[in-house]
């Protein structure tokens, strides 16, 4: 993980022909819920928080969350606490499925156009 948020701080996505296109934009047009992801880690390592929330709120807040969880597991493991993530329970999964698919419909439309990358 370490390593791909590396390569992608490196390798700048806005300049074309370094990463392929998202085919899902190829195949329908439609932003997914990941286009501008890239953008927006590249972003993040930069430290330009402006830039990654406009380029991927949806990953901005997915990055924020594992940082969030690794944390919790550090501080708990150093203090010699049982460490364990548990999946989340039926009705958080569906909530998150519901707010991708939100997310991905209103992206595409005229109201969520500040949503695209």
């Amino acid at each position: 993980m370490a390593s791909a948020t590396a390569y992608v701080g490196l390798v700048d996505p806005n300049q074309p022909g370094h990463y392929p296109v998202c085919p899902f934009l190829r195949i329908t047009g439609w932003w997914c819920p990941g286009c501008g992801g890239l953008r927006c880690v590249h972003a993040l390592t930069r430290g330009d928080l402006r830039t990654a929330l406009h380029d991927n709120v949806l990953v901005l807040a997915a990055c924020t969350a594992a940082v969030l969880a690794w944390l919790h597991w550090t501080l708990r493991s150093a203090r010699g606490q049982r460490t364990e993530l548990r999946p989340p329970g039926r009705v958080t999964a569906f909530a998150l499925v519901a707010a991708v698919v939100g997310f991905t419909v209103l992206r595409n439309t005229a109201a969520g156009a500040f949503l695209a990358p």
